[in-house]
């Protein structure tokens, strides 16, 4: 598992720790932000596109859609990278 830092601010709260587990035999990643309580997973096939937007919607029923698209931008580069 991986911490990354997200270090993205709403009002007067700061979204720091994003983790990061890959799971090599089931083929998926799961995403977990505890400062929002949320999580997902992303399986290796889902196409970059329709994950970008299933993440920019899910995230967007817990914070605007400017954070969402901030967080969707840091977790596909950070899902990519692995």
């Amino acid at each position: 598992m991986k911490i990354r830092k997200a270090y993205i601010r709403i009002d007067e709260k700061v979204i720091e720790n994003v983790f990061v587990h890959e799971n090599k035999k089931d083929e998926q990643t799961l995403i977990a932000i505890p400062d929002l309580e949320w999580s997902t997973i992303i399986p290796y096939e889902e196409e970059i596109q329709e994950c970008k937007d299933r993440l920019r919607t899910s995230l967007a029923s817990k914070v605007s859609e400017e954070v969402a698209e901030q967080l969707t931008r840091k977790i596909n580069f950070w899902v990519r990278e692995m």
